[in-house]
């Protein structure tokens, strides 16, 4: 007789090489979303590690140094009040990270559930889930955004808020159209037969098979949320003083000082064009690598 432990320790044994030839699999048929992945991760890694990698704190100012050029000892540069852009930049990416992956969670977790909740009980509760995702859809997210915005204010917190709102009906809009077609499959009928209930079909039978659209849609999500959040603090309206924010740097760059200190607006910028643009291509990938039509190319 083969002893439990043992057979547990030989199947993981063969799962890790199993998953280390799936990751280099990937890495080889997706080059570009491989490089997308890894301007995500250093992204991450200088906002994790920003008490580390940051030079001088983000809000300590040194008004003899106000607006110099990039040099060794700033090597971005310093903005308008002193502060140093490098570090300012590493901290901004944690809160670009906080805002984009908890609007992208809650937003797509909730979207999953009213998604899925929606095509499988159908009927009334499909039809009004359908029309109130209709209303929401109508407004444009940023617009819906400034809305939310207005009504509860500015700050961090708010701002997950406001974006996370407009992407709730975004993915349970592409989650119901996926459950829609594992309704109809022979085992939900054969599980209802079997008297199993709402909750254990739904999530044993149908949230795994729509888990692939879902993983796809959450990191276009952090991407958009990401790019919201900096559209917001651009404005004034979202991310305040004296929290980094990128596109709350972007701001105060590109309105006083795009000609005479150009650097106060370009890093931070380029820092959320590469961001987003890792998302994407990364996103991209993962639509291919898990579309069996689309991997067998």
């Amino acid at each position: 007789m083969v002893d439990l432990p043992y057979t547990a320790a030989l199947e993981n044994t063969v799962e890790a090489p199993r998953a280390r030839s799936g990751a280099l699999d990937f890495c080889r048929r997706e080059p570009l979303g491989t490089f997308g992945l890894v301007l995500v991760l250093i992204m991450a890694v200088a906002g994790l590690g920003a008490e580390w990698i940051a030079p001088y704190s983000p809000t300590a100012n040194d008004f003899a140094a106000m607006t110099e050029p990039p040099s060794w000892a700033h090597i971005m540069g310093t903005d308008q009040f002193g502060r140093d852009l490098f570090s300012r930049i590493v901290f901004g990416a944690r809160t670009a990270f906080i805002v984009g992956f908890s609007c992208a969670l809650v937003g797509g977790f909730a979207g999953l559930v009213l998604g899925v909740a929606s095509a499988y009980f159908g009927g009334r509760i499909d039809t009004v889930l359908q029309r109130i995702n209709d209303v929401i859809m109508a407004f444009p997210l940023i617009i819906l955004a400034l809305a939310v915005i207005a009504v509860f204010g500015s700050g961090v917190f708010n701002v997950i808020l406001a974006i996370t709102i407009p992407l709730i009906p975004r993915c349970a809009r592409v989650v119901r159209s996926s459950a829609l077609a594992i309704r109809e499959v022979p085992y939900i009928d054969a599980a209802r037969a079997c008297g199993f209930g709402h909750t254990r079909i739904i999530l044993r039978h149908m949230v795994p098979n729509v888990l692939a659209p879902f993983l796809i849609m959450l990191t276009a999500f952090v991407g958009q949320a990401i790019l919201a959040e900096a559209s917001l603090s651009y404005l004034g309206l979202g991310v305040q003083e004296p929290v980094p924010a990128w596109g709350l740097m972007l701001q105060g760059g590109a309105e006083e000082y795009a000609t005479t200190a150009p650097w106060i607006a370009i890093f931070p910028g380029v820092a959320i064009a590469l961001t987003v643009f890792g998302f994407s291509l990364f996103g991209d990938a993962l639509r291919d690598a898990l579309d069996p039509k689309l991997r067998d190319r």
